[in-house]
């Protein structure tokens, strides 16, 4: 059961964090990349898109984290214990600094006016919460090699 339930950790938070690290390294610099209208039409597409997603992907698995955590004993709960803080530090991140900036109502006709500066807070932000998340990840996956 505990191999099953590593399993299904490492599946989950890998997968969150490929998303996580595409937005960062690939989707949001094409983003950044368009002319000003398109880019704010496109992040806030891709905000309102993964906005609705990932809060779920997020606590799912911290939950599974945890329970990874207290289905394990010795050095691979302990990781996993750790792993589990990590997520919640990123959790707090996100709903706390992320969040607030709200790129996902922007437009070309209504948007801040000093927008540039809050997607570059936005992205340097969101950078901290994907190593955390690739920290995570890792003591996730170094648990699953100690059962």
């Amino acid at each position: 059961m505990t191999v099953a339930l590593a399993a299904l950790t490492i599946t989950v938070v890998g997968l969150m964090v490929g998303v996580e690290l595409a937005v960062a390294a690939v989707l949001n610099p094409i983003i950044h990349g368009l002319a000003v209208g398109p880019s704010l039409e496109a992040g806030a597409h891709g905000g309102r898109m993964l906005g609705r997603l990932m809060p779920v992907w997020y606590i799912t698995s911290l939950a599974l984290t945890a329970g990874l955590a207290a289905a394990t004993g010795g050095a691979g709960g302990a990781l996993s214990l750790t792993a589990a803080a990590l997520l919640a530090v990123s959790v707090v991140l996100s709903v706390a600094v992320l969040v607030p900036i709200r790129t996902s109502t922007w437009t070309a006709d209504s948007h801040p006016d000093d927008w540039r500066e809050q997607r570059r807070r936005w992205d340097g932000f969101h950078l901290a919460r994907v190593v955390l998340v690739v920290g995570a990840f890792a003591l996730v996956a170094t648990t699953a090699t100690l059962l």
